[in-house]
């Protein structure tokens, strides 16, 4: 089974989402991605997750996804999450 790599899910999530900030780590099998764009004002956590994982639909059936860990902020929320540690 092909894994996916960090920087296909970062450039995936990047031709969505083009003003996004996007980090991407893991280990070939679990993956944690933070995404921060405006797209998100006014989305709730669970609608912006959904909206990233349904980037991934067919890698998760293929199983060339496994588990992906998600932080999808506005610039404002990422901004003050940064300044109070």
């Amino acid at each position: 089974m092909i894994k996916m790599e960090c920087s296909e899910i970062k450039n995936k999530i990047q031709e969505a989402m083009p003003d996004a900030t996007v980090n991407v780590s893991g280990d070939g099998y679990h993956y944690e991605v933070i995404v921060v764009t405006e797209v998100f004002s006014g989305l709730n956590r669970i609608a912006r997750q959904k909206k990233i994982m349904g980037l991934f639909k067919q890698q998760i059936l293929d199983g060339s996804l496994h588990a992906l860990s998600i932080q999808a902020k506005t610039p404002q929320e990422w901004e003050e999450r940064q300044s109070n540690g």
